[in-house]
């Protein structure tokens, strides 16, 4: 006989006709908590902490804008025969790697405009992305997407985890790997890592955010492999682990680039 488990309501609260989804609330969470580390950093590197809500007022609209679009290209199949449904971001489908190149994009232009180094901001910004990222996916749980492949009850039980995370991973009669949550976990551990870095490695200028980009392209890689619905790029490829080793392999390039020809010689240390 098949369970009958209730799914939690996608809808957080209604005001009127007015439906607020959880999706968009927990990224705005995500959003919230990333701001307030950020300008916590700033000013113990001596940055004037609007500094970074200047850039987020434009970054994050972009961001989201190159998200979804990211998104709807590699979907364009089902997009072209429902044009409707292109703005509904509320039901999901924001690719994050869309999500940065948008920011990135708009750090670049932002950074040169007031005349302050990228390579400082993105530092600064790394740990905040990467938390945010973390509990971002946390919205993905919510609308019961970007899981893995069908698993049993008793597998997810031995991940000792809560009723309340099985439970919603129990989608039309089967139940699903949690990839949302492994990218999570992976996500906070980048986080420490990060943190760690930044107060006691001898890493200069650009490298905290390189190293961003590679820990989470990497936990990306084998997380991507897992899921169930990947944007694909051919019919074997799929597009998030392809991104993922193109942006390892230029991290990687960058990092010694700039070692090499002088551009990292500033060490990351207290005055920035």
């Amino acid at each position: 006989m098949e369970e009958t488990i209730t799914p939690i309501d996608p809808i957080a609260f209604e005001i009127g006709a007015l439906q607020v989804h959880w999706y968009g609330v927990i990224i705005g969470i995500g959003i919230a908590i990333g701001l307030f580390m950020v300008i916590r950093e700033s000013k113990r590197l001596g940055l004037h902490p609007d500094t970074f809500v200047d850039l987020l007022v434009w970054a994050i609209p972009i961001a989201i804008l190159c998200a979804r679009a990211y998104y709807v290209i590699f979907e364009w199949d089902y997009y072209a025969q429902n044009p409707g449904d292109i703005i509904k971001i509320w039901n999901g489908g924001i690719a994050i790697h869309g999500a940065l190149i948008g920011a990135v994009a708009t750090a670049v232009i932002f950074s040169r405009i007031k005349g302050i180094s990228f390579w400082k901001l993105a530092d600064l910004a790394a740990p905040s992305l990467i938390l945010g990222q973390a509990v971002g996916r946390w919205g993905n749980f919510i609308n019961q997407e970007a899981h893995g492949g069908e698993v049993t009850r008793g597998f997810l039980e031995n991940l000792m985890l809560p009723d309340w995370i099985i439970n919603q991973m129990y989608i039309n009669g089967t139940y699903y790997h949690p990839t949302f949550l492994y990218e999570s976990v992976w996500n906070i551990a980048g986080l420490i890592l990060l943190l760690v870095l930044r107060r006691k490695a001898p890493i200069r200028r650009g490298e905290l955010f390189l190293s961003y980009v590679i820990w989470y392209s990497v936990g990306r890689f084998f997380v991507e492999g897992l899921r169930t619905d990947s944007l694909m790029l051919t019919e074997y490829l799929r597009m998030a682990q392809v991104i993922s080793i193109v942006l390892i392999a230029v991290a990687l390039a960058i990092w010694v680039y700039r070692r090499t020809k002088g551009h990292a010689d500033k060490a990351y240390d207290v005055q920035g």
